[in-house]
């Protein structure tokens, strides 16, 4: 029986995706409850594209890194 491990990167990924969910849902709730004195550029919305680029890059390594596959 050989030993299977798990690659680093599939947790790696599992972080970028949790990180990503929790920016992304962030980004969304600053849309609908704006603070009383915004940054300079908050019109750029970078939480949501923060979000939703960690949640890609996470998905990837995900799916790329899965346990299993060969």
């Amino acid at each position: 029986m050989g030993r299977h491990f798990i690659s680093i990167w599939f947790f790696i990924g599992l972080l970028l995706s949790i990180y990503g969910i929790l920016i992304l849902g962030a980004g969304i709730y600053g849309l609908w409850h704006p603070p009383a004195q915004p940054v300079v550029l908050a019109n750029l919305h970078m939480g949501i594209w923060w979000g939703l680029l960690l949640m890609l890059l996470g998905g990837f390594y995900v799916y790329h890194f899965f346990p299993g596959k060969e």
